[in-house]
Parts: structure tokens; sequence; C-alpha cells
């Protein structure tokens, strides 16, 4: 008995949306559903920004070269600490491999140590030596700075 009294109420349910609908599109022919009203002025604001958009790409290039003029020095600057960095990370990449090379490492101790040993005896282990080490820093630096 419940099964027949749910058939008739989906059909009914099916019978009122389908009449609904049918009502819904005989209300909707051309000519009987009110018009939006003709725009009477063109959208300004989208205009004002299209012209905007286009007069900033017009004048790129302009802008683009006085950017470059005011600031050259400083993106040299920052162009010359970046390629510095991607040469630091390439030399110390560079030196770990050769360090992965075996007996290459120990052999580079060696003659790290025998160069700084030799250093110490030739220049700073005397005050005449020492002098003349600060006289050939002092030309160095003359060379490099200037009087």
């Amino acid at each position: 008995m419940q099964g027949n009294v749910q058939q008739v109420q989906q059909a009914e349910a099916v019978d009122s949306t389908s009449t609904n609908a049918i009502a819904a599109l005989e209300g909707s022919a051309f000519g009987t559903q009110p018009l939006l009203e003709p725009a009477t002025q063109p959208n300004r604001k989208w205009q004002q920004m299209g012209t905007q958009i286009l007069d900033f790409l017009a004048n790129l290039s302009d802008k683009t070269a006085r950017f470059l003029l005011e600031y050259n020095q400083q993106i040299i600057t920052v162009a010359l600490i970046i390629a510095a960095f991607f040469v630091l990370k390439i030399v110390l990449a560079v030196l770990d491999a050769i360090n992965d090379i075996p007996l290459v490492y120990p052999t580079f101790e060696l003659i790290g140590i025998g160069y700084t040993t030799w250093f110490f005896f030739r220049y700073l282990l005397n005050g005449s030596t020492r002098q003349e080490l600060d006289a050939q820093i002092q030309f160095i630096r003359n060379e490099i700075y200037g009087n």
C-alpha cells in the first residue's frame, strides 16, 4: 500500500515540474518579456582602463630606457654581485669535485703546509725580512690605489 502511495506522489511531482516548465517556456516567448534598456553610454571605466594600458605599453620602451640610464650603476653592481655568487658556487663545486679524486686532497694539503712553512721562515722569522715584506705590500698597495 505504501509502495503505491510513493509511486503516485512521485508521478505528481514529475507532472507538476513538467507543467511548471512548460508554463515558464510559454511565458518566455519573444516579445512577451521586457527588454533591457539600451545602453546610453559606453562603459567608460573599461575604456579608461584600456587607454591607460595602451599608453603604458606604448611608453614602455621609453620608461625602460630612462630607468636603465638613471640606475645604471646600481644595476651593474647588482649584476656583479649575482655573477660573483654564481662564480663562487661554481668554484666551490669544482674544488669539491677535485677533492673527491683519490690522493689529490692530501697532496694539496701537503703543498699548502709546505708553502706556509716556507713563507713563515722566509718572511716572518727575521725583522729585516718582515720589513722587506712590508715594503712589497706598500708597493702593491700604491700600484692599486695610487699615491
